[in-house]
């Protein structure tokens, strides 16, 4: 295996081709290219691999709809990506297909040791099945008798041959693994989560199918070939047989990853079944599984059966593409939701990009073809400026651990820190009042102090704009690469002299563009039965109507006052789902969150989520309030989180 110290072996989710590419896709991939653009220009021999999910009964039914092999429609989708990453200039270093031969090949050949080890056997698997999904559930898991708990579609019930892989077997140690390795999952708040699954106990995996045909076949020792391969275990071989696993093995000194970046909603898969596979097959474990939010829109997840998906390209063409990764890393915390907003995005090109860092180069320019006939030199920087370095350098001290711990928008927050200097120097030295009382040196290293900001600034944006910052290191008169990052940034050293080179301004200020949403699917329309719609006059409705109202029991997890707020709490609520939800409540004036955390409540929990002084609330607590104050409503006795309330 790979020195981890010299390598970095950087994955994307390989992206399911059901549909075409949008802003989440984009998010992960942007995200992972920044990691890898970084890990070379810091000297790591890099790796860095993206590509498409291409198998399951999903695909194969989707294919067939459109009068298509699945092999046909596999090829139209994973091309768009393809060609979507190509045109946002995205550096991977390889594009994989699950329906590549070496890749078939090298699943075949995991199968064949995990079954000669005495992780795999035959049986027969009965239970709630899920297509969108490629799920089996239990029947404690299912909501409502039939629907998915993931993405609450109905289930069938599937009872089929199996394999199965020994899951169970692996539970200790995963937890040992998940203890020793402080950010094996990243955030922390994951981690925890994936912890809490796992030591309730885990269930033999069902990994192959017969109810359809799309799929790697079993290898030929086996000799069963009405089996093909659980899509999972298909998909999440991917990150080895890259690399040249159960074939050629001619890249395999890269792993383990040093990061896999994916999506929440595939988390359990790459923290549960990934690590387990690996166990099986005697590979190391990856350094870091990250686990990124969705965005949304209006509060709302984006799915094109809303219409309310965002294109990407759009957006990127709408607004620059640099604009736009900028936008995505800066706005919201690593792991958390984000909502998408046009004004949001227009405020972070218009003030971050223009006025904090555009602005800057476009001050040096003038300021050197003023006083120095271009020419900037570095000489006495430290004589007149060294707080202000020392600030800088102090900052920059701090990025890489950011950067790797996933505190992107924090990388970026500490990042901007030297702008302000450079910009606060400025007015605070006003180089123009030097040059008139004769103290030509000093306004000369105030030049050189923004010089030298505006060029270690422009190495550590490089991974996040990489074009931007090239027409900014351009007009320093260097080149950004392994020679700058060391001697700028690690040795902390100064800039030689150089002639400033004239731009046109990096960052011009953009208006609200017109973005398309991709429209809905139309539905084939469905006979209805005839229903009698009644009408009250007085306030009684129906059962139906009640039941319409989904109430469960909530446990708080975590409470905390909302700042500026007299009447708010922010509440972090388990209601037996994957994650806990964020709920704000407008108890302050009766509760303090230390009465709250670790009590339960009756949550209404099929509210459409809502903003509340900027705040995403995906809930409502009952309460009841009378002259004597307010209670909440709550169970007699302790209930399980998510018990439904009838």
């Amino acid at each position: 295996m790979g020195d981890s110290c010299k390598k970095a072996y950087i994955t994307t989710p390989i992206y399911y081709v059901n549909d075409v590419p949008h802003i989440g896709h984009a998010y992960t991939t942007i995200i992972a290219d920044t990691l890898a653009i970084y890990s070379r220009m810091v000297g790591l021999d890099t790796f860095f691999l993206t590509g498409t999910d291409e198998h399951g009964q999903k695909i194969e039914q989707a294919a067939l709809a459109r009068g298509k092999s699945p092999q046909e429609y596999a090829d139209e989708i994973s091309s768009k990506f393809k060609a979507l990453w190509d045109e946002f200039d995205i550096t991977y270093d390889k594009y994989i297909r699950t329906t590549d031969k070496e890749h078939k090949k090298g699943v075949q050949v995991a199968f064949e040791k995990m079954l000669e080890k005495g992780d795999i056997y035959k049986g027969t698997y009965k239970g709630h099945y899920c297509i969108s999904c490629e799920t089996f559930f239990t029947d404690t898991q299912i909501v409502d008798g039939e629907l998915c708990p993931d993405c609450g579609k109905e289930t069938s019930i599937v009872e089929e041959e199996s394999y199965f892989f020994k899951l169970s077997n692996y539970q200790d140690k995963l937890i040992e693994w998940y203890k020793k390795n402080e950010k094996c999952i990243l955030p922390k708040t994951k981690k925890n989560e994936v912890m809490r699954f796992v030591e309730g106990g885990l269930e033999d995996l069902s990994i192959t199918r017969t109810s359809f045909d799309w799929g790697v076949k079993l290898p030929d020792s086996v000799n069963d070939p009405k089996h093909v391969m659980y899509v999972w275990l298909d998909a999440l071989m991917n990150y080895v047989t890259a690399l040249g696993y159960g074939t050629t093995n001619e890249k395999m000194d890269y792993w383990p990853a040093r990061v896999h970046l994916i999506g929440k909603d595939i988390l359990r898969f790459h923290a549960i079944f990934w690590p387990a596979f690996l166990m099986s097959l005697d590979l190391p474990l990856p350094k870091h599984i990250a686990a990124h939010g969705w965005w949304t829109r209006n509060g709302e997840k984006m799915s094109k059966s809303k219409g309310n998906v965002i294109n990407p390209k759009e957006v990127a063409d709408a607004y620059g593409l640099e604009n736009f990764r900028y936008f995505m890393l800066r706005e919201v915390p690593f792991g958390g939701d984000g909502d998408f907003s046009q004004k949001a995005l227009i405020d972070r090109i218009n003030s971050d990009l223009g006025n904090d860092l555009g602005n800057l180069l476009n001050r040096l320019i003038g300021m050197s073809g003023k006083y120095s006939e271009g020419v900037v030199n570095s000489d006495n920087v430290e004589k007149y400026y060294q707080a202000e370095l020392d600030e800088v350098n102090e900052s920059l001290a701090k990025l890489e651990p950011l950067l790797f711990d996933m505190q992107l928008h924090r990388y970026l927050e500490e990042l901007w820190r030297p702008l302000s200097v450079a910009n606060k120097a400025i007015d605070k030295y006003q180089p123009w009042n030097l040059m008139k009382e004769g103290k030509e040196e000093e306004a000369f290293a105030l030049n050189g102090l923004i010089a030298n900001i505006l060029a270690k600034v422009a190495i550590m944006l490089h991974p996040v704009m990489p074009k931007s910052t090239n027409k900014i290191s351009q007009a320093l008169g260097f080149e950004i690469g392994l020679d700058s990052y060391t001697k700028l940034i690690r040795e902390k050293g100064l800039l030689a002299e150089f002639t400033i080179t004239k731009v046109p301004p990096l960052f011009p200020r953009v208006e609200e563009q017109l973005l398309k949403e991709v429209e809905p699917p139309k539905q084939e329309a469905k006979p209805k039965k005839e229903e009698k719609k009644e009408v009250s006059t007085s306030g009684v409705i129906t059962i139906d109507q009640f039941f319409q109202t989904e109430l469960k029991i909530g446990t708080i997890i975590e409470a905390e006052e909302v700042p500026k707020s007299k009447k708010l709490l922010k509440l972090k609520v388990d209601l037996g789902e994957e994650n806990p939800r964020q709920i704000i409540a407008g108890i302050k004036e009766w509760y303090s969150p230390e009465d709250l955390v670790g009590t339960q409540a009756c949550v209404v929990a099929n509210l459409k989520p809502a903003k509340l002084m900027s705040m995403l609330s995906e809930g409502m607590l009952l309460a009841a309030k009378d002259e004597n104050g307010l209670s909440l409503l709550r169970p007699e006795t302790p209930k399980t989180a998510g018990t439904k309330v009838s």
